[in-house]
């Protein structure tokens, strides 16, 4: 099973396979990244790449940082298909081959995959591959006590790359210790999830108490809001929309066959198999706190994205600033991956009296695959490498060898290159710095500007716009100024310059933030975590498979035919 998903994955991710750098939308990766403030989340902006930036800052000291990347998004899907196998396995072990075919391209091959691969969340789409294993290894407690704590210490912190997906991976893991057993108890479970999802919580914990993040968040909240609530496609509503696993707020990070009416078909296929599935699981019973959560998945952001639920969503953001994580409610629509995975496998079952299970796990697949035919290739060939004019690597090292706070031009934050994707990219510039670079995170949507945190960086922009010399610039704290793309020269001295990028050096600086030691020791509880999961897994595999042969050795031992004296 772990070939299909790793088939199927390949048949999605190919491009990536090829040499360059993943930018695209909300992706960003460089040949390398720094242990910046911005990296530790001591930055003004609000702590939402956490720890994923500092992962990838120790990482591409060794490896270059595009394939860190991009590796990482290939390892996320590829679990996601291989870990819905092991949760049929474990749920559903009459559902066979056959049936764990299902639930690895209902993983896989659904639009919830395609428009975050186009929106670029590389890091979230690894928290969703840890979903099913999540799911997995509390139910395996849950029912027969086999198992230990590795896994419940190994998958939220991989999960916990992001924010995000450490918060699916944690009420995933409750949803699944509320299922019945007779295994370990369901206090146990849950508090052990729970305390493993809290030290994998804590540099993002720990960042937002200490930085600033979110101190000017009132000023974008609403507009935020309603910019980031699910959105109808074509032929759904909101709601069938996201139960059909699409529904993401931004249209153009849509595969092109959801921009018609034939998002009706792959709607129709994709609930038609989960609705078939469904009953089987619910007369098993250890699937329903799955299929609850599934439920609540859709059914919540599609209220959030009324007008009742938009209002309601800026009260409770206004009240507890973190909280404005959840205004992106498509993103929630993971959750019911689990449950739906386990369906398209009970659909199998449930045929079996009637169909052979090799035929209906061929005719679900084909299905799935041919209602999204552009899945495939990158999303159609939109999501791959690309490669950095030489230019950015000579400026980033004129920078990198006196560190100092950089302005960039133009203003927005999301920039279009002639060399890069056809579409809008986060500025590449933070992660190729060991210098702090000043943005304001500022997000124009459908011609709306949504503010982010960045007031001071915003204050900079005004200055350098209306012509400030390079002695005020100084005293606002900037060292370099960086221009991106065709921007007319600025009246300060070149440090470096061509026709994609130029510096200017200011020569201003400002202190660090004091908190870098208390962010590094959290990050490092995490990165522990993960190493500690990954060295209690082995040690597992080690230990049963000395087991194993131990028990082989002594039945042998048993059926040996006994000789001796008479």
């Amino acid at each position: 099973m772990p070939a299909y998903a790793l088939a199927l994955t390949l048949a999605v991710t190919a491009p990536l396979l090829g040499p360059g750098h993943l930018l695209l939308r909300d992706a960003v990766s460089t040949p390398r990244s720094y242990l910046t403030d911005a990296a530790l989340g001591l930055s003004q902006a609000a702590p939402r790449a956490l720890p994923q930036d500092f992962f990838v800052a120790l990482a591409s000291t060794v490896v270059d940082g595009g394939v860190v990347v991009k590796a990482l998004l290939i390892l996320g899907l590829f679990l996601a298909g291989w870990g819905a196998a092991r949760l049929v396995a474990v749920v559903l072990p009459d559902a066979g081959t056959a049936g764990q075919c299902v639930a690895v391209t209902v993983a896989i091959w659904n639009p919830y995959v395609a428009e975050r691969l186009l929106q670029g969340h590389w890091s979230l789409l690894v928290g969703y591959g840890c979903l099913p294993w999540v799911a997995a290894s509390v139910l395996s407690l849950r029912v027969s006590a086999r198992g230990g704590v590795a896994a419940l210490v190994f998958w939220p912190a991989l999960a916990g790359l992001t924010p995000t997906g450490l918060l699916l991976a944690v009420v995933v893991a409750v949803a699944a210790a509320l299922a019945p057993g007779t295994g370990r108890p369901r206090w146990w479970c849950a508090t052990v999830s729970l305390a493993a999802s809290l030290t994998a919580a804590l540099p993002w914990l720990v960042a937002s108490v200490l930085g600033t993040g979110w101190a000017d968040q009132d000023a974008g909240l609403r507009a935020g809001i309603d910019a980031f609530a699910a959105r109808a496609e074509p032929g759904l509503s909101t709601l069938f929309s996201l139960a059909s696993l699409g529904g993401i707020w931004n249209s153009e990070a849509v595969p092109a066959s959801r921009t018609t009416l034939f998002a009706v078909a792959s709607a129709v296929v994709l609930l038609g198999i989960v609705a078939v599935g469904v009953p089987r699981l619910i007369r098993g019973r250890t699937a329903v706190p799955l299929l609850v959560l599934a439920a609540l998945a859709v059914v919540g952001p599609a209220l959030m994205a009324t007008g009742p639920g938009l209002a309601a969503l800026e009260a409770l953001s206004r009240a507890v600033p973190g909280l404005g994580v959840l205004r992106d409610g498509q993103k929630w629509v993971a959750l019911a991956m689990p449950a739906y995975a386990l369906a398209g496998a009970a659909a199998v079952v449930t045929l079996r009296p009637r169909l052979p299970a090799l035929a209906t796990a061929t005719v679900c697949c084909a299905a799935l695959i041919a209602t999204l035919p552009d899945l495939v290739w990158g999303v159609g060939g939109r999501v791959a490498p690309v490669r950095y004019p030489p230019g950015w690597a000579a400026a980033a090292a004129v920078v990198n060898a006196e560190p100092a706070p950089v302005a960039v031009l133009p203003v927005d934050s999301m920039r279009r290159f002639s060399w890069g994707p056809d579409a809008p990219v986060l500025d590449p510039l933070p992660r190729w710095l060991r210098a702090e670079v000043l943005s304001t995170g500022d997000l124009t949507v459908a011609g709306h500007t949504v503010l982010g945190e960045g007031a001071h960086a915003r204050d900079v922009q005004r200055m350098l716009t209306a012509g400030a010399g390079r002695d005020e610039l100084a005293a606002a704290g900037v060292g370099w100024v960086v221009t991106e793309g065709p921007v007319p020269a600025l009246p300060l001295p070149v440090a470096y310059r061509d026709d994609d990028i130029a510096v200017y050096a200011v020569g201003g600086d400002s202190a660090g933030s004091p908190h870098r030691p208390v962010m590094i020791a959290a990050h490092a509880v995490w990165l522990g975590q993960l190493g500690l999961g990954i060295g209690l897994c082995l040690a597992g595999l080690v230990i049963g498979r000395l087991r194993s042969r131990h028990a082989h050795r002594r039945d042998e031992d048993e059926q040996r035919p006994q000789t001796g004296h008479q």
